[in-house]
């Protein structure tokens, strides 16, 4: 992933500046965004800790961990957003600390995805099962591990970036991207790579799964296109998640189309990459699911919450 700039601080835009009309616009529909899918979510967090119904489950306890973990993603990359317009070139170790923290959360997204995976998947192929293997203990170990996983392939560019660069390097301003403070050569191979085996491993957990479930759910679930609806949805929200690891693939196909629209496409690439994958979850969860729907809608419109128990979630049907 790159978290660069959209203001055209690439080195292929040149001198490509956007006016301050444009400028304004872009954040203003950043930030509405970011906003509106942070009160969702917010919401999603306030129904979750008022009803111990959802706590207690290792579905809801793993959405849970990715509302909030998109949530610091959303916030954070809408922060570096506006930063490039406004002050252009911070100092390097604070767009150190918010680089590693993004990097964290947006890596988090497509592994946490894939926790969910498996669990609906023991959930509808093995449920005698289920409530052994997906406890909340083992629940909140695995989202351990994601942040271990994630970690690990941040980390090592952490410790090349401070054995080769001179300290007054961290006391310098510049653009903060990724490619701009992570730039030896190692960095950028071992990115590449860790990524690649990072989407090979969890297209093998999504192609498994979900096939696996809607097999199942054709044979045994009555309302077939509620699942086959909900699976779809959850295939569609992790493809758009492995957008972050072909990034720079996808915004040059782009450009390849769109070859005089650079700021466009920068714009484009990071609305899709970014912010579209955090609104899917609101989606998935807040209204089609019919647990949180109940309440959530209540809570969304400032009413008081209902004391009856959820129904069942549509990965149970």
């Amino acid at each position: 992933m790159n978290l660069s700039s959209v203001n055209g601080t690439s080195n292929a835009a040149g001198s490509q500046r956007d006016t301050f009309t444009t400028a304004v616009t872009k954040n203003v529909i950043v930030t509405a965004l970011c906003i509106s899918i942070n009160y969702i979510n917010g919401t999603l967090v306030h129904t979750f800790r008022k009803h111990q119904i959802f706590s207690s489950s290792p579905r809801y306890i793993l959405f849970i961990h990715l509302v909030i973990n998109d949530m610091m993603q959303l916030l954070l990359t809408t922060f570096l957003h506006i930063i490039s317009y406004t002050l252009y070139r911070i100092n390097v170790s604070f767009c150190l600390i918010l680089l590693i923290i993004t990097i964290l959360t947006t890596l988090n997204t497509p592994l946490n995805l894939a926790g969910m995976a498996v669990e609906c998947y023991i959930a509808i192929c093995i449920p005698l099962r289920h409530g052994q293997i997906c406890t909340v203990r083992k629940t909140c170990i695995l989202i351990g591990l994601i942040w271990v996983a994630s970690a690990f392939s941040i980390l090592p560019d952490l410790f090349i970036l401070l054995a080769t660069e001179p300290l007054q390097f961290f006391h310098s301003k510049l653009i903060c991207a990724r490619d701009y403070v992570f730039r030896s050569t190692y960095s950028l191979k071992k990115r590449d790579v860790s990524h690649f085996v990072c989407l090979a491993l969890v297209w093998l957990t999504l192609f498994y799964t979900y096939f696996r479930i809607l097999f199942t759910a054709k044979e045994a679930t009555v309302d077939i296109k509620k699942a086959r609806n909900t699976i779809l949805l959850h295939g569609f929200q992790l493809l758009l998640c492995m957008l972050t690891y072909v990034r720079h693939t996808f915004e040059q196909a782009l450009l390849h189309l769109f070859s005089k629209q650079f700021l466009a496409v920068r714009f484009a690439s990071y609305v899709i990459v970014q912010i579209l994958p955090r609104f899917i979850s609101p989606i998935v969860y807040g209204l089609r699911d019919q647990a949180f729907r109940r309440y959530v809608r209540r809570y969304l419109l400032c009413k008081a919450s209902v004391g009856n128990h959820p129904e069942t979630s549509p990965c149970q049907k």
